[in-house]
């Protein structure tokens, strides 16, 4: 509950069915937040079980959109309390091959989505001297992992942003927090997957295999249920003092040791897993 004992109003991005900020929604909605839920389409958005979440069409590349929507809620319900930046979308494909659209499109929604956001909902929170940002970002943004660099770079300079919006805000009693999520089953690769395929004239079509491996990373079968994940998510989110940094997941234990390891050493291991093809056996 917030200061005045009424319902937190939370509004999370990037919601389809069976991804993280779809079980963000339901255990916001659980523990008796009002909560909207947001996808590029609403039809995407299906299965909810608590009748506390409202579904709202929000493509976050666009600002008119963000800002009908953020109106909308303010409108309606006079706050913001919480803001879920979960938007985002892998971006496979080898980086020497990337043409300059697609890795505009990378920054857009793993990003400048975020960023647009959070810039249209601040004023109301600073009018309150109150309110949480949390951006999901990914632990690709720690370590690089091939073929799917321009995602690792994005979600990179998401981390240094909410860390520098973190030390920004404080004056205003504005949290920040990043949440940096290792292996978890959500639905991130599931549309990308579909309809993969290298172009014939791609440099990098005998490694197509590695591609797609790396694609399907996330659903290793160590990975976290994505609802344990929510619960973990919202629990510290709503706590009197959130923490600024959180990381959880398959995975998240290496990648924080090996921050501490030379980073040639680290790239080494990832190209070594990832790419190198011993042409021996």
């Amino acid at each position: 509950m917030s200061s005045n004992s009424t319902p937190k109003v939370v509004l999370v991005t990037g919601c389809t069915t069976g991804g993280i900020g779809f079980h963000l929604c339901e255990e916001f909605a659980e523990k008796g937040c009002i909560v909207y839920a947001t996808s590029r389409r609403l039809e995407t958005m299906e299965g909810f079980q608590h009748d506390t979440i409202r579904t709202m069409a929000l493509d976050v590349t666009k600002e008119e959109d963000i800002s009908a929507a953020v109106q909308k809620i303010l409108e309606e319900q006079g706050k913001i309390d919480i803001v879920v930046n979960n938007a985002g979308a892998l971006a496979i494909g080898p980086v020497a091959e990337a043409t300059i659209e697609q890795i505009r499109n990378a920054f857009e929604l793993n990003t400048f989505a975020a960023l647009r956001v959070t810039n249209a909902i601040v004023p109301s929170m600073i009018k309150r001297r109150e309110g949480l940002i949390i951006n999901v970002g990914s632990i690709a943004g720690i370590v690089t992992t091939p073929w799917n660099t321009l995602y690792c770079a994005a979600k990179a300079a998401l981390h240094t942003i909410t860390e520098g919006l973190d030390m920004e805000l404080k004056p205003f009693g504005i949290k920040v927090m990043l949440v940096v999520p290792g292996g978890v089953k959500s639905n991130i690769s599931k549309n990308q997957a579909l309809t993969f395929k290298l172009p014939p004239t791609s440099h990098y079509v005998e490694y197509e295999d590695r591609l797609i491996e790396r694609m399907n990373l996330a659903a290793h079968k160590d990975s976290m249920p994505t609802d344990a994940f929510a619960r973990e998510v919202v629990a510290k989110a709503l706590v009197p003092c959130p923490p600024p940094y959180l990381s959880l997941g398959w995975n998240t234990w290496k990648v924080y040791i090996s921050q501490w390891l030379p980073r040639q050493y680290v790239l080494g291991q990832m190209y070594k897993a990832m790419v190198w093809k011993n042409k021996s056996t």
